[in-house]
């Protein structure tokens, strides 16, 4: 690929006109082979950003060493602006030759036929399927693997619970909604919770609203299918719209974004968020002096079981359309090996996604481990995973839950418009 075509493709990382370049200029997961014979694959991703710096080039450059004639481009970009490129490059077939996905994404990539079958990639490389703590199948075959996976647990600003006079982080629904009328009563534009809600990355349902479900072991499906007037959805929904009717989530929910509510707490404007534990060390070093602990996400008082807990993978797949599949291919073992995914799992504070795998942080800070013991006494729950349009289900959902939140109609009335608008999309 010219430099004028990587420039292109950058621009449309960040830029309002993505879908225009990617189909005017780019060429993503061509044939970039050169005479010799060597391969370049090209790897979109989010990580890179995420990571320390120099972190997942540190991890290419081994990979390139272990495989000589293979080079690695990483194309990196915050979560949604990788998105667009994404989505772009699997509508004009410019995908590139191995991507980092979400698995709200997989269906539709599936569906659009941009994804090549991973199954058969394990199988012409003789790679062992075991080594894989999940895979993400659509009919039988595997689109996604998760390289390493974060668990969204309760983080509460310990502090601003201590002024209001909050002395533990609520374990319960009653108690959640007690201290955040406590830290809201205290004013100074603090609020108790924060809940991002942006239509245009409406992942908020899932990880923020739904995630009130699982942990009390309720669920939003029926064999299957959407099940969104059930007693689990509609007790978390009211119990949303009883801490928005009083006054304890923090303005501007309605176009909030993750990275945003991620901010407030930080800067210490909310006292309780639901987020991943990627966040971690970019609160502690954003503001170093913000004392803030991690917890199980409170439960129907009366609950008793395990808890579901919501989470999120960092996925990888293959493009139908690259020209090196067998190359690409080999960086998904590469970074699924034991002991690559060790160190990426401990460099993202994330639990990894091969069995034998062990992240170095478990041991060595107080805070992940409260989350891995969080993680180990409930079970992952993420039931947006594999479902098809899941974004586009979040956003259904979540066109219909402002209308509520705003008055527009009843708790009831809008989960049946959700379960009607999700049935036909199924």
């Amino acid at each position: 690929m010219s430099n004028d075509a990587r420039n292109k493709k950058w621009s449309a990382l960040v830029g309002a006109t993505t879908a225009v370049l990617l189909v005017a200029g780019c060429s993503g997961g061509g044939d970039d082979s050169t005479a010799d014979g060597d391969v370049t694959l090209e790897f979109t991703q989010w990580w890179e950003p995420e990571l320390p710096d120099g972190a997942l080039r540190a991890l290419m450059d081994t990979f390139e060493a272990e495989n000589p004639g293979i080079t690695v481009e990483l194309l990196s970009g915050p979560y949604a602006s990788t998105k667009e490129q994404v989505v772009a490059g699997s509508a004009t077939g410019t995908m590139s030759d191995v991507v980092g996905l979400d698995g709200a994404w997989v269906s539709d990539f599936a569906k659009q036929g941009s994804l090549a079958d991973m199954s058969a990639l394990m199988t012409d490389a003789g790679y062992d399927e075991d080594q894989l703590a999940s895979q993400i199948q659509i009919d039988g075959s595997t689109y996604m693997v998760p390289v390493i996976n974060f668990v969204y647990p309760l983080f509460t600003n310990d502090g601003l619970l201590a002024d209001a006079g909050v002395t533990a982080p609520p374990s319960t629904r009653s108690e959640f909604f007690d201290a955040a009328e406590a830290v809201t009563a205290q004013g100074d534009n603090t609020y108790g919770w924060i809940l991002p809600l942006s239509m245009e990355a409406p992942n908020g349902i899932q990880n923020d609203v739904m995630s009130w479900a699982w942990a009390s072991g309720g669920t939003m499906l029926d064999d299957g299918q959407p099940d969104l007037t059930n007693d689990d959805v509609t007790s978390a929904v009211d119990y949303v719209q009883s801490l928005w009717d009083a006054g304890v989530v923090a303005p501007g929910s309605l176009t909030m974004k993750e990275q945003d509510k991620v901010e407030e707490f930080t800067n210490g404007r909310a006292a309780m968020m639901i987020d991943s534990l990627a966040h971690i060390n970019l609160i502690r070093e954003s503001n170093p002096d913000l004392s803030f602990s991690v917890s199980s996400i409170p439960a129907e008082d009366s609950f008793t079981g395990e808890r579901g807990i919501p989470y999120a993978s960092w996925g990888i797949g293959v493009a139908e359309n690259s020209e090196h599949q067998a190359e690409a291919f080999k960086l998904v073992e590469f970074l699924m090996s034991e002991e690559t995914n060790s160190e990426l799992s401990s460099l993202a504070n994330a639990f990894p996604g091969n069995t034998s795998a062990v992240p170095d942080f478990v041991e060595g800070d107080e805070l992940f481990q409260d989350a891995f013991d969080i993680y180990t006494s409930g079970y992952p729950a993420n039931e947006f995973v594999g479902l098809p349009v899941a974004e586009q289900l979040m956003r259904l959902f979540d066109e219909q839950l402002q209308m509520t939140l705003t008055g527009e109609q009843s708790v009831p009335e809008m989960l049946q418009a959700s379960q009607d608008a999700w049935m036909a999309e199924f």
